[in-house]
């Protein structure tokens, strides 16, 4: 039942954070008169026809400036943990490192000398 209850609430904070805009929009058309009579900037000039109009552009540029600043926070976290991922150490332990000793000879490699791979002539 707890995990249900979580899952719900999960999804319903999900699809307001991705629908905010329609939600705005929404709120706008159901509430339409009460905003053109009482939040409108332009109610005392009716020959503007705005009907609340401004009042919806304000919440709209509102909750798109609201969506880049968790934008640049979340790209904010993500360089953090990237930098902290980066400068942690890691150790192994001494037996890890411990030169292994094979039963089998070890390879004598001969040393070709090449012509064509010397060090440059100074003139």
């Amino acid at each position: 039942m707890l995990k249900r209850f979580v899952a719900i609430v999960l999804l319903i904070a999900l699809i307001g954070s991705n629908f905010s805009r329609f939600f705005i929009y929404a709120g706008f058309e159901l509430n339409k008169k009460y905003i053109a009579s009482t939040l409108c900037e332009n109610r005392d000039k009716p020959w503007m026809h705005c009907d609340g109009n401004c009042y919806f552009m304000k919440k709209i540029k509102q909750a798109q400036e609201n969506e880049k600043d968790q934008q640049k926070q979340l790209q904010r976290n993500l360089f953090q943990e990237v930098c902290i991922i980066h400068t942690i150490e890691i150790k192994f332990a001494n037996r890890l490192l411990r030169v292994i000793n094979t039963p089998y000879p070890a390879k004598k490699t001969r040393v070709i000398a090449n012509p064509l791979f010397h060090p440059p002539k100074i003139a």
